[in-house]
Formats: C-alpha cells, structure tokens, sequence
C-alpha cells in the first residue's frame, strides 16, 4: 500500500496537466489564485501546513483560473453583442457585469467596463480593450487589461 506522501504526489500529478492546458490569460488568474490559496491552506491547517498549502494552492489556481475565463468570456460577450452582460454565481453571492463604454482609438477595438460584485458589495471594477474584429480567433490576445 503506498504511503501518504505518494498519494499527494500522485493526486499533485493528475492536476498538473489540467492546469497546464488553461490558456495563457488564465496564467495571472491561476498564479493569484495558487498563491493566495496556498498562504491560507499553511495558515489553516496548523496540524500539517505542507498538505493545506497544496490543497489550498490547488483550490485556488483553478478558482483563479476559472474567474479569468469568465472574465474574458463575459468581456467578449459585451463587446461582440455590444450590450450589457450579467453572470450570477448559483448561490448568488458571487455576480459579474461587463458593459461596453465605446470604441477605442484602435481600428476593431472595444472598451469594456467590468465590475465584480461579492455579498452585493463592489469588490473590483476596471475597463478592458477587447479586439472586435470579424473573423479574429486568437484567444490569447484578444483582450488587453487597461487598469
């Protein structure tokens, strides 16, 4: 029966290849995340800091990564429809918005303003440039933060 420490390893191994086949927007998100969760899984599990600085980590790049891509998807969304979008969280505690404030000065460009809601309480708000032009795939470089 293989021991504790192999375990996390083995379960350490099976997520690497989820998280390194996010898209790169979703690297700051899942770095922010993991990092954030990993300093409070240590502090949380005072018992064994090794294990709730993993776990936390892990919780936290993937909840970061996963902000990210509603982020740009709900940026996309208000610039291509060029109308306001909404995203609640099922429990409603979490809610995004992102409305379009006008063209940028680049030819096929968007500015899109998004506000982060948690509790109803107001917890970022900031306006990103999203590329509107047709036919325009590249994911990874679709939008640019301008905070």
């Amino acid at each position: 029966m293989p021991s504790n420490s192999l375990k996390t390893i083995a379960v350490i191994m099976a997520f690497v290849p989820a998280l390194a086949a996010c898209a790169p927007y979703q690297y700051r998100g899942g770095m922010a995340g993991g990092a954030m969760g990993g300093v409070a899984g240590a502090i949380l599990d005072s018992r064994n800091p090794w294990r709730g600085g993993i776990v936390g980590a892990t919780i936290g790049a993937i909840a970061g990564a996963t902000i990210a891509e509603i982020s740009v998807q709900g940026a996309q969304e208000a610039a291509y429809a060029d109308r306001p979008v909404e995203y609640r969280s099922s429990d409603g505690r979490g809610y995004y918005y992102a409305e379009p404030v006008g063209r940028d000065q680049r030819p096929g460009c968007m500015r899109v303003r998004e506000r982060y809601y948690e509790d109803g309480r107001l917890v970022r708000e900031r306006v990103k440039i999203v590329r509107i032009e047709p036919g325009y795939a590249r994911h990874d470089r679709d939008y640019r933060d301008d905070d």
